[in-house]
């Protein structure tokens, strides 16, 4: 009998849609070569939804989402959103959907593509050989933490947020680290800002006490995020898993990405204890460019693949398309963001026409 497996759809936002039609496609195809079948239930997520609904997360899509197996997400946002209440915005739908999926591990990976050494504003031999992978903690710290807001006093008026974890939020995301160092190269590096909040000064013990207790065999270091961040362009090579806490980990991901050259490339994982997985590019909607075949689906691509790998356990398949993307690039082909010399530009629809061919084994050709 052949299995078959539920994928909620969220094209979203900007170029959102014109990624999901050439990722759905890859999907079917690699679906049929290795003997699985995949059932899609495409749901209004974002600016999309307020759109159609009126929130940015409508209790249908949510429902979709957790009856699903996995959760495909493209983009979402857009600049028309932003005269918005907050609780209104396409960003608290996503926030929303993290919490009600359970989602505390967002998993970034960051592995230069020999084919795309020279596209990255960084020296050959800063990035060569760069495969590191960033932990981030997702529903905890500054995004979610209470008290928040605003208050007038005095004329005067004073916004805050609070940063906050339980013990028990660091002991989990930090086990999931830990275990992703353990599958790797064995190291680990916790990244605080110990020295002057109290919340990372619980962080880095309770991270101590796990090694201490249940990881002695991983090399276990700790960097405050500002080094780390100077540390990421400087010598990139020296990380293997970063563990950080959620707004540590929202901007150290996005300076990692652009390790490879384009933001466009990076795929990214967001996992709970049970139940599906959410899959993403780490990229935002781009309306800049949206609906102009213009956008670069191999994040999405990647992203479908660690979907694949993690949210079905079917390897062989995800290893097809990341084999594909590397064919692709290594044939010369390119999207615009990550246009260089001697390449061929495409758009969004060719790119995925190439990708197609070299996943079947068909020769590439200008």
């Amino acid at each position: 009998m052949t299995s078959s497996f539920r994928i909620t759809l969220l094209p979203g936002d900007g170029i959102g849609p014109e990624i999901t039609a050439v990722t759905r496609q890859l999907l079917d195809a690699v679906s049929r070569q290795h003997g699985f079948e995949l059932l899609y239930d495409e749901q209004p997520m974002g600016g999309a939804a307020i759109d159609a609904t009126g929130e940015p997360l409508p209790a249908s899509t949510l429902e979709a989402c957790r009856a699903s197996d996995a959760v495909l997400l493209a983009a979402i946002g857009s600049p028309q959103y932003d005269c918005l209440p907050r609780e209104q915005r396409p960003e608290t739908g996503l926030l929303g959907l993290r919490a009600g999926l359970g989602l505390f591990a967002n998993l970034r990976p960051v592995k230069i593509i020999p084919a795309l050494i020279e596209a990255s504003t960084l020296k050959r031999e800063v990035i060569e050989g760069v495969d590191l992978l960033v932990v981030r903690e997702l529903t905890g710290g500054v995004y979610f933490g209470t008290p928040k807001g605003r208050v007038e006093s005095e004329g005067r008026v004073r916004a805050f947020n609070t940063m906050a974890y339980f013990d028990d939020e660091i002991d989990r995301i930090a086990k999931v680290g830990f275990d992703l160092a353990q599958q790797r190269s064995g190291r680990l590096c916790s990244v605080d800002k110990a020295n002057v909040l109290d919340v990372s000064q619980l962080w880095r013990d309770r991270v101590e006490a796990l090694h201490a207790s249940s990881y002695p065999g991983v090399e276990l270091s700790h960097m405050y995020v500002d080094n780390a961040a100077m540390q990421l362009v400087r010598n990139p090579r020296q990380f293997d898993v970063l563990l950080t806490s959620n707004l540590f980990g929202d901007i150290l991901s996005d300076e990692a990405a652009m390790l490879s050259g384009s933001i466009g490339m990076l795929p990214s994982a967001s996992l709970g204890a049970s139940g599906p997985g959410l899959f993403e590019p780490i990229h935002g909607s781009a309306p800049d460019i949206a609906g102009q075949d213009k956008a670069n689906p191999m994040a999405m691509v990647l992203s479908a693949a660690m979907l694949l790998r993690i949210g079905l356990q079917q390897e062989a398949a995800a290893a097809a398309l990341e084999a594909a993307v590397d064919r692709v690039l290594a044939a010369g082909f390119r999207t615009g963001d990550l246009m260089a010399e001697g390449c061929t530009q495409l758009g969004c629809r060719a790119m995925g026409d190439q990708l197609l061919a070299a996943l079947e084994g068909v020769p590439a050709t200008a």
